[in-house]
């Protein structure tokens, strides 16, 4: 039986429109582990990048074992541009449909107590790099006439939020750029999303500094957004995240920025 046999509608579809590869980053955990878990259960080929080598090869020789796809690593610091650069470059042989870019990370407490380096290091990640590769994948994806792209935005985009002032921006930075490019490249066959998820159970809030108790899991942000690439510009996956929106959303802007202040007053350890 070939391997693509078993699947089931909703991967059969992203695999048709978006296969036969794709390029996730940010893939050794978290979200993009969870959606580079998802693609190859859904039969693509996969390109697989984060800083970490050897837990890249670990889950590739995972991957490999369990659907039969092949699966190419590359260890690159996103934060740096000749390195943003070589992702692009290293799928030039394959044909890549579909970028995940879920690289990134946040940081927390007053912006003025911050620092600097850390703060501009994370600009340079969740903004400058993301835009370098998805650039790059998009003329890829117009020349080749079809192709989807899944930036990663956040609750937090929509808004200011104190104590996570940086943070916020670049992710707001991520949720307009995708909400252009989805109206620019959607006649030109290339579908963008931005995935906004509330709170994620993930190795985000230890670096970021920030008390997570209670959130949606990783595979259910990657599942979620799959589920509704092609179909509309941003998606809140999970029900945390449709909550929390919902009780955001009557609120005047002033009023959503004094409410996640208080929200991530309750969540930051500093």
């Amino acid at each position: 039986m070939p391997r693509h046999a078993e699947r089931s509608e909703a991967p059969s579809r992203l695999h048709d429109r978006y296969g036969p590869a794709a390029l996730v980053t940010g893939a050794s955990d978290g979200i993009g582990l969870a959606f580079a878990r998802r693609l190859a259960e859904a039969g693509f080929d996969l390109v697989l990048v984060a800083r970490r080598e050897t837990v890249l090869a670990e889950i590739a020789r995972d991957l490999r074992g369990r659907h039969g796809i092949d699966v190419q690593v590359l260890a690159a610091d996103p934060s740096d541009g000749e390195q943003a650069r070589r992702v692009a470059e290293v799928a030039s042989d394959r044909d890549v449909g579909l970028l995940v870019a879920a690289a990134g990370f946040g940081t927390s407490g007053p912006f003025v107590d911050g620092n600097l380096a850390a703060e501009l290091d994370m600009i340079d990640v969740n903004c400058r790099a993301l835009a370098q590769v998805t650039h790059a994948f998009a003329r890829r994806f117009v020349e080749r006439g079809r192709g989807g792209i899944i930036l990663m935005s956040s609750l937090v985009a929509f808004q200011g939020v104190p104590r996570a002032a940086n943070y916020a921006a670049t992710k707001a930075f991520v949720q307009t750029l995708a909400e252009g490019l989805h109206a620019e490249l959607r006649p030109r066959g290339v579908d963008v999303l931005a995935s906004a998820p509330g709170p994620v159970m993930t190795g985000f809030g230890r670096r970021a500094a920030m008390r997570i108790a209670s959130g949606q899991t990783p595979d259910e942000v990657a599942a979620g957004s799959l589920r509704v690439l092609g179909r509309r510009a941003t998606v809140r996956p999970g029900f945390l995240a449709k909550a929390l929106e919902t009780a955001l959303k009557p609120l005047p802007r002033a009023g959503r920025v004094r409410m996640m202040g208080r929200v991530m007053a309750g969540m930051t350890a500093r």
